[in-house]
């Protein structure tokens, strides 16, 4: 099909994704515009004012992409097409001119490591091995006793190799069996890849989120991974008993990943950020993003999957990305798709509202670029699914040790006294939120005082001034309970204060806060924070 005339993006400079903040849309749960319970691309057309209104600068789509959805659209069918659920390319581009129209730049999902097993890639590869996909995909002999060639085990549990009766082989898949790893040493592969990310280029597309990509390659040969040291953290799967050193995080990924960044750079203002998760993400991400001829950024996992929200965490994190040109830009989120919602991890019920405010409020002043989940801007909670309403394969195969990523996919609630709380359809894919009827975009809307309108007034703060937005940050003080940093850009000097306790304390007279008040989640004088407080003074 040939692609459209290029929707042009907002202008802006070659760097206007440095210190950006990105609002992340699950397709499915945003907005129903057919009413058949599954959220859609035109839904999400449709209520990107509401994304724009937040302050945003660009929305990353999570999948969208023809797939089986067994691993809800992170097993790729064909990676040039819409599936049919969500619309058609028309939808698409109608979305990416809305958005553009908009101010808001769109970044989509690209899965390299695996695809689905319904891909016609894996069918050709599956048929023959001699076929000219045949080292598409990774496949290896079985043992002299028929064991798998490794010990490698999968992310969603069990043994990451499944035999294969047409090939008399095994083929490698880190994640589920219907997502084939992918060979990403092949040149071929690489090729076709790299024409997929040219596709969506030149339909408008502003930049990738790689989902991931550090399992793109792996050891050739096959060597087993040893055993993870005990630590004092639960292990929930096969998964966590090893070190993951020869199955991902093969030497040879920083090189195809300068292949796409010298493509991003011949569309101009590209933005492209790495999904790397695991023991070895900080070295990773830094070895992904270093040098200015790879990546932008990388997507930071100490928030997402804490057990707490502490000062020493924040302190830690921040500390590890300093500002230094030999080091990459960092990306931070406190919720996404895989992750529980944060006021349900981090608080109780009734400190949530307080919390909730203080957490925004600390994402809006960190260096690097923030992304915002969808309902996050609302204080979305989790939501309990029943056992026997799970959809999410990893949550069934490691059932209770895992909890639910369902509970973080459920339909936005856009009105608060609809029926089908304005997502589209009575009968969603997965149910309402008990309490997001009283959280709906409607009613936070009328309510000055909302999370949402608080959300809007940070956001627009963070853009007014640079150094929120891409300055230098100094920690000047961190405890059990309180965090300060500076942050600092172009003359400004601000101090961000912050308390993480469900205690009133005293600030340290050691930090000069004769400042004028920027922002604020309380009133009051500037001696004492609250509980669940954060402020920001110009000095």
């Amino acid at each position: 099909m040939t692609a459209p005339a290029v929707q042009s993006a907002p202008s802006a400079s070659e760097q206007w994704w440095k210190g950006a903040a990105i609002y992340q849309i699950y397709p499915r749960s945003f907005a129903d515009s057919n009413g058949d319970g599954i959220g859609d691309l035109n839904g999400i057309t449709a209520h990107l004012d509401h994304v724009a209104s937040l302050g945003m600068d660009a929305v990353w789509l999570s999948p969208f992409f023809t797939s089986p959805m067994k691993d809800f659209g992170y097993d790729v069918a064909n990676y040039r097409d819409v599936d049919p659920i969500f619309g058609t390319l028309a939808d698409f581009d109608a979305l990416v001119a809305r958005a553009h129209a908009l101010g808001l730049r769109i970044i989509i999902d690209q899965v390299y490591s695996h695809t689905s097993n319904d891909h016609p890639w894996f069918q050709a590869s599956r048929a023959s091995r001699s076929g000219d996909m045949a080292d598409w995909y990774v496949w290896a002999d079985a043992k002299a006793d028929g064991s798998p060639p490794s010990n490698w085990q999968s992310v969603f549990g069990g043994p990451a190799w499944t035999w294969d009766a047409r090939r008399q082989q095994y083929y490698l898949h880190n994640f589920l069996k219907e997502q084939p790893q992918l060979n990403g040493h092949n040149p071929a592969v690489q090729q076709e890849l790299l024409d997929t990310a040219r596709f969506w280029l030149d339909r408008g597309v502003d930049g990738f989120r790689l989902d991931a990509i550090n399992f793109a390659m792996h050891d050739p040969a096959l060597t087993d991974n040893p055993p993870a040291p005990a630590t004092n953290r639960a292990r929930t799967r096969p998964f966590d008993f090893q070190l993951k050193l020869h199955n991902q995080s093969h030497a040879d990924i920083p090189a195809f990943l300068e292949r796409i960044r010298a493509l991003l750079d011949e569309y101009g203002a590209g933005f492209t950020v790495a999904e790397i998760g695991g023991e070895d993400s900080d070295r990773e991400m830094k070895l992904f993003t270093a040098g200015g001829k790879r990546l932008d950024s990388a997507y930071s996992f100490d928030f997402l999957y804490a057990d707490a929200l502490k000062p020493e965490l924040v302190a830690d994190s921040l500390a590890r990305w300093p500002n230094d040109p030999t080091i990459g830009w960092p990306s931070w989120a406190f919720e996404n798709h895989d992750a529980p919602r944060a006021v349900s991890r981090w608080t109780t019920p009734g400190n949530a509202r307080a919390f909730a405010r203080m957490k925004l409020l600390l994402l809006a002043s960190l260096r690097g670029n923030i992304f915002l989940y969808q309902g996050e801007e609302l204080g979305l909670t989790q939501v309990d699914i029943a056992f026997e309403d799970l959809l999410d394969p990893e949550a069934i195969a490691n059932w209770p040790m895992t909890l639910s990523r369902d509970g973080a996919r459920t339909p936005m609630p856009w009105v608060g006294a609809a029926d089908d709380l304005g997502f589209g359809s009575v009968t969603p894919w997965l149910p309402f939120g008990g309490d997001h009827a009283a959280l709906a975009v409607d009613v936070q809307d009328a309510d000055a005082d909302s999370l949402l309108n608080w959300t809007r007034r940070v956001l627009t703060t963070r853009n007014a001034h640079p150094a929120l937005r891409a300055g230098d940050l100094r920690v000047l003080f961190s405890d059990d309970a309180l965090l300060a940093f500076e942050r600092a850009a172009d003359g400004e000097r601000l101090l961000c204060l912050f308390n993480f306790s469900d205690t009133a304390r005293r600030v340290p007279e050691t930090i000069a806060r004769d400042g004028a008040v920027l922002l604020a989640t309380h009133d009051g004088d500037m001696d004492t924070l609250p509980a669940f407080a954060g402020l920001v003074l110009r000095l």
